[in-house]
């Protein structure tokens, strides 16, 4: 099959630097099935550009306009070879600009949506059905789309609750470049290692977060706190940090390459997720195929594997979260119970499973 991906970002050259591993997962197994596979990237360097990456080629729109370069881009490749399906990762500019394409072409569409494409959360400004413009835009896309996928059944609830049917297919971890750890039992008398992965933003509200560490501390449990992630908020949640009296147990990381995260999962207890809103965090996956489970709030897988493979709790709640951790901390059966689970989840449904499911979906598509 020829296939256009229409995604805002995450295919950086380097293959390492700004790039979402679930699009590299999936580019990198289409192109081994034999797919040829163009990858149409709007905000990926400043200027309009092309390269290789994982067997791919890459168009890169570059400076503005870019959704008309794009649009130019993506005909110009149907004109020399026609396209059997369109996939677009979020239904804002990619969607718009993949739906603007099929309707001149019909060329079956694919739209994924991973976030915040049906959220509305005002007192953050975040989600696409904050303003009419948005919302009218996401409806547009979604009524030119031939399917509709969403990562987690929790995001599929409020693609329902929009009048929407979507096919959920989870993502999954690629297991050669991550390869998973049997769930390992705490050291007695050993602090709990506790690890929090997410660039500093108000979706992931890691105020939260520092809120619930601070009544665990209070309720005298013995533990250590990574943040690991880029500062999009100018050092305000490190000063949440200082002012909660919690820097002798919180530590703060930047971006981390994928062994150095990896080294950071391998001494973890427990993966810690504050978010107000999640399609499928990938964190979590990555834990759970290093033998960590999760305790976070109940929004997308984490709202999906719990209570068996996730322990969740109500978004903006710090007391319930850090009494989960507590829980957690004085219960190691209960703890290694939920890591097992996860653990075969994550190797049920890994970045192998994931291509294949979405492939399947394109060739029935594709069909004459």
């Amino acid at each position: 099959m020829k296939i256009a991906l229409v995604v805002p970002g995450g295919v950086d050259r380097s293959g390492t630097d700004r790039v979402i591993p679930v699009l590299l997962w999936l580019i990198e197994r289409l192109v081994r099935e034999g797919d040829e596979l163009h990858v149409f990237v709007l905000d990926q360097e400043p200027s309009p550009a092309h390269w290789q990456l994982l067997g791919a080629t890459v168009h890169n729109a570059g400076r503005a306009p870019r959704r008309l370069r794009s649009l130019a881009a993506l005909l110009g490749e149907h004109r020399r070879g026609r396209f059997d399906v369109a996939h677009a990762f979020w239904a804002g500019a990619p969607g718009q600009l993949a739906a603007a394409f099929a309707a001149m072409t019909r060329v079956p569409l694919v739209v994924t949506l991973p976030g915040g494409d049906l959220a509305s959360i005002p007192e953050i400004g975040y989600g696409a059905q904050l303003h009419r413009r948005s919302r009218i835009a996401t409806r547009f896309v979604l009524s030119r789309t031939s399917a509709i996928i969403v990562p987690s059944e929790w995001l599929g609830g409020q693609a329902r609750a929009h009048g929407w049917e979507p096919i959920v297919c989870p993502f999954g971890v690629a297991l050669d470049r991550w390869p998973p750890a049997q769930p390992r039992k705490r050291q007695a008398g050993e602090p709990l290692r506790l690890i929090h992965v997410g660039s500093l933003n108000p979706v992931k509200d890691q105020l939260t977060l520092l809120e619930a560490m601070r009544g665990l501390a209070d309720e005298g449990v013995d533990f250590s706190l990574d943040i690991i992630g880029s500062d999009t908020l100018g050092g305000a949640v490190q000063r949440s940090c200082h002012a909660l009296a919690l820097d002798d147990r919180v530590s703060f990381h930047a971006f981390m390459p994928s062994s150095d995260l990896r080294k950071q999962f391998d001494a973890a207890d427990l993966l810690v997720m504050s978010s107000l809103h999640e399609g499928a965090p990938i964190a979590m996956l990555e834990a759970a195929a290093a033998g960590v489970p999760t305790v976070g709030t109940a929004v997308g897988n984490i709202a999906d594997w719990a209570p068996e493979a996730a322990f969740a709790v109500p978004v903006r709640d710090p007391t319930a979260l850090s009494r989960a951790i507590a829980h957690l901390a004085a219960n190691e059966t209960q703890r290694l119970r939920l890591a097992r689970a996860a653990h075969k989840r994550a190797l049920n449904h890994d970045a192998d499973a994931y291509a294949a499911q979405i492939r399947g979906i394109y060739s029935d598509l594709a069909a004459p």
